[in-house]
Parts: C-alpha cells; structure tokens; sequence
C-alpha cells in the first residue's frame, strides 16, 4: 500500500466511532499497520510498540487469513476484574490477500453487559434480605448438579418458620419484615462459609450443604439452626419465639432437577410441621402423596360422572330388635369396577375440598332414597336415614340450607333424617358449629355424636349443645364381654348420656351375646355385623319389608 493511501486510510479511520485497525501479517505474527484514536485510547496498541489486543488474539487471527472466510465475529475481554472492557471484534476481508491483511473492528459492549448482569443479580437477589432468591437458589443448585466431580455428595434445607403468619398480622408487616431480616443473620451465623442460604418464600429459607462427612452433616446443620433459633427476638415490646420445621433432600444420581430436589425438601417440611423433628425425604412417602393427588384426580371425576353409590347398615333398637333408622355410607366404584376404601377417598377428599361436594351429594342422595322407600311403603316407611358430616365440611359449607334444600325437595320431615358429627368438629370453631346444630335442629332433625370417646371431649360443650344420640365408638365395643375396662368405659359413656338426656347407638355390634348385654346396661340401639353389612338401597329396603313383616 502507497504511503498516501495510508495516510488516506487513516484519515477515514479516525472518523468511526469505534475502535478499528488495519493488520497486516508479520512473519509468524501480526502488526498494525493503521489504528483510529479511539483503538488507541483504549490501550489495544498503536502502528509503533506492541499491541496487547495482536498478542491475545493472534491464534485466532491466523487462523482467519488462512481460511476462506471474509468475516468472523467474536466476544473478547480485555483487563483486569476491577476494571475490565467486554468487546464484540469484528475481523473482515474484502478478499483473501497475500499479505495477510485484515480489518479488525471492536464494539465496546462493557456498558451493556454490566447492565445485564446487575439486572440478573438483581433478579436472583431477594431485595429484604440481600440473599439468593428462589430462582438464584435453583441456578446455584442446578450448576452443583451439572458438576461431575461433586457425586451427589451435596443436600438442600427447606427451613419454614412457624406462627410467622401470626406475627404479620399482630404486629404488621414491617415487624415481619424484621423478624425475616434478623433470622435470616441468625441462619448464616449457624451455616459453614462455604454453604449457601437463600430466602426461597415468605418464611422460608432454602440451604445448599456441601456434605463433607457424609449425611450426618445435614443434621449437624439442622440441629444448629435449631439452636440458633431457639432464643427469643425481640420485636417492639415483645419478645416472640420462632420456632421452625426443616426438611432435607439429599442429592442422588437419579435427581438431576433442581426445582425436583427442592419440592423433595418441601415435602419433608410437612412431615417435620408433624413430628415436631427435622426430617429427611422418603421416597415412599413421596409416592404416597402422588397416589393421594392421583385419587383426588379420579375423585373428582368419578363425582361428575355419577360414579359414586350410597350403601346402608341398619341400625337396631336393642329392646325389640326393631330397625329404626340405617346409616348411609359413601362406596365409590371406578369405571373398571375397582372398589376404593371410604378410609382411603375420604381424608383425599377432605384435604382437596372435595368433601363438600361429596357431602352435598351423600345428602341429595339419602333424601332422594328415603323419598322413594316412602313411595313404595305407600307412606312413611317408619325409619330415619342417618348422613355423616365430616368436619372440614362443616368449617367450609352451609350445611343447614343443604338439608333444608334435600328435605324440601323430596317432602320429607326434618325427623326423618339423622345427621352424624364427630367430636373433632366441636374443637376447630366451638361457638361456630354451635351455632350450625342449633339451625339443624331447628329443622327437626336427629343430630348424634359419633365416634363418641376416641376424641376430645368438652362436657360444658356437651351440656349446652342440642345433641340427641352418642353413638359409642366400636373400639370400646368389639370384645367388650373379655375386657373389664371396656365395660366401665361403656358404662361411663351410659350413665353420661342418661344424666344428660340422650339416647346411646354401640357400633360394632358382632354377636347376639353383645347386643344382649349392652341391652341390659341401658343401651338404646345396636348397629353392627351381627344385624348387616352395608346394604345397597334396594337390598336395605327389602330387609326392611321383611322385618316389618
């Protein structure tokens, strides 16, 4: 090139904005033969001294001129970590020349990427506490998987604190705040430096243990955060104990999820919120949960496709062994003829919600079937029909208008329907469900206290409330005659309800002998194998006919 083209060049050089060099090939290496201002102000090198760009570069600007190609694009970096610039280079060609010569053009992208990368921060960084957020705490841990040379020797920590909810609502959402930002000092003072805490929820706090020792070390670990936050805060004028449940998920080979090994974490958390203990993740029980969501899921269906039944077992007045009443029990059938257990559909339900539709429907149906044993007796067919009320059903529905509805519809008398409750459903809301029995008894109905004796039991509650049956649990029945305490115990609840105006019904009544004996203690009703299993509504109504006859 003639010296006044490269003075010409040069010229045109130093009106881009942006770093640029023409470089020519030097025996085994490059020099520059033209660079605008900008490239040397930004210390990449001039045409005179060395070039700190050339020199880090040269590998690959050989390897362009030697090839075909007319254009490369690359990111480069260049200084150190306190004060690094972040480049996009650019090396072109008009065409593949004998001297080696090339354009190389830099893009200053180091404002952008700072950007880019506070803006990541600031979006894996909880803003209270300055620590990993949930999204931060699954990269972490996803680049811990991802590292071979860890053989799952690693566990995370779902720490949950309990009763947090109560202290935002007492106290007010800046003291919960505190509180987050003291335990969260409290949990990285009891933590190794090289474990990482992150604040994965509202109150709670994901952990990611390098195990160094092995398992144990989990539980070092929980036991310290335990201890750490075992003395009280001190937020205002109060001083609060926060106590909290911890789960731990190992890592495995078979694991290679972060969010999957977090959830596995958060499942132990429940199981701790029980024992009271840090627990660890047990496959089994995880399967169980998922075979609880797939029966939830069936459940669900098999009420909106009608798959659901109504069986009843008689129960008997143990003076004329007459049947005065039969209590419906919910059978579900799937499409394939798969029975499921009422021990095991019903706690699925209660725990999804399900239970109130459930309950509607078993209270729709018991009316509906009652309604036509009426029918076909050509009247009252002289019995009762008695609904079980789950718990969870009386905290979440209303329920009297659902009765009101059902006898209403099928033109039966409050008196002919009997409503079952247990006595956990005094304990959750006392003066509430009060206040639900009175409203049912004010439609005449029946209410009885089942499973009478398994649970707690307030007398003051008892006294005040419109019950008219206990009905005995069967665990007090069954094998009564061989058990002294059994006897004194049925005696007891006897003499209870006599002082207290109520009828008694024993359940698990399986032999004759029984029903004799707790006749002559002042038993009203039986119910019981020894009279019938749960009947399907047709087979109930002709045993019915056949006693009446």
């Amino acid at each position: 090139m003639r010296p006044e083209d490269t003075e010409r060049l040069a010229a045109s050089f130093d009106l881009l904005p942006i770093p640029a060099a023409l470089v020519i090939a030097d025996g085994a290496g490059f020099r520059i033969s033209t660079a605008n201002r900008p490239f040397r102000r930004a210390g990449l090198g001039g045409v005179d001294g060395n070039s700190p760009l050339l020199a880090l570069i040269s590998a690959r600007l050989r390897k362009f001129v030697d090839s075909d190609s007319l254009r490369e694009d690359f990111p480069w970096q260049f200084g150190d970590a306190v004060d690094c610039r972040y480049y996009q280079v650019t090396l072109a060609r008009l065409a593949k020349n004998r001297e080696g010569r090339c354009l190389v053009t830099l893009v200053d992208q180091t404002s952008e990427l700072r950007t880019e990368h506070n803006l990541r921060r600031e979006m894996l960084t909880d803003s209270l506490t300055g620590l990993a957020n949930r999204a931060g705490f699954s990269d972490h841990l996803e680049a811990l998987i991802g590292d071979t040379t860890q053989q799952a020797r690693y566990a995370v920590l779902v720490v949950d604190l309990d009763r947090f909810s109560r202290v935002n609502a007492c106290l007010g959402s800046m003291a919960g705040d505190e509180l987050l930002i003291t335990v969260a000092r409290r949990l990285k003072g009891a933590l190794r430096a090289h474990d990482l805490l992150a604040r994965t929820g509202g109150d709670e706090f994901g952990i990611l243990l390098t195990l160094e020792e092995g398992p144990g070390d989990a539980d070092h670990v929980a036991k310290r955060i335990q201890g750490a936050l075992s003395t009280p805060f001190r937020l205002s004028d109060f001083e609060i104990r926060v106590a909290c449940s911890i789960g731990i998920a190992f890592g495995s080979s078979q694991v290679d999820d972060a969010e999957e090994l977090i959830r596995h974490a958060q499942f132990a958390v429940k199981r701790s919120k029980v024992s009271g203990r840090a627990e660890a993740y047990q496959t089994q029980a995880f399967d169980i949960a998922r075979e609880q969501f797939g029966m939830e899921t069936a459940l669900r269906r098999a009420l909106d496709r009608g798959q659901m039944r109504l069986t009843y077992q008689p129960i008997c007045d143990l003076a004329t062994g007459q049947i005065v009443a039969f209590e419906s029990l919910a059978r579900w059938a799937d499409e394939n003829g798969t029975e499921y257990s009422p021990t095991d559909f019903i706690p699925v339900a209660e725990e999804s919600g399900l239970i109130v539709p459930l309950g509607r429907w078993a209270i729709e149906e018991a009316a509906k079937t009652l309604a036509d044993w009426d029918a076909r007796a050509g009247g009252d067919c002289g019995v009762r029909l008695a609904v079980n009320l789950s718990a969870i059903q009386l905290q979440r529905d209303v329920i009297a208008p659902v009765v009101e509805r059902a006898l209403s519809k099928n033109g039966l008398a409050g008196s002919r329907f009997t409503l079952e409750l247990t006595e956990s459903a005094l304990v959750t809301d006392p003066d509430r469900i009060a206040g639900i029995m009175h409203a049912l008894k004010g439609l005449g109905t029946t209410l009885a206290m089942d499973d009478f004796g398994t649970g707690y039991s307030n007398l003051a509650y008892l006294q005040k409330l419109p019950i008219d049956i206990l009905k005995i649990d069967r665990s007090f029945v069954t094998g009564m005659l061989a058990d002294r305490d059994k006897i004194a115990i049925v005696r007891a609840i006897l003499s209870l309800a006599q002082a207290l105006g109520m009828k008694t019904t024993a359940e698990g009544i399986e032999t004759n002998e029984l029903a004799q004996t707790l006749a002559a203690l002042g038993c009203t009703y039986g119910q019981g194998f020894v009279y019938a299993r749960p009947l399907e509504a047709d087979a109930a109504y002709s045993m019915l006919e056949a006693r009446r006859n």
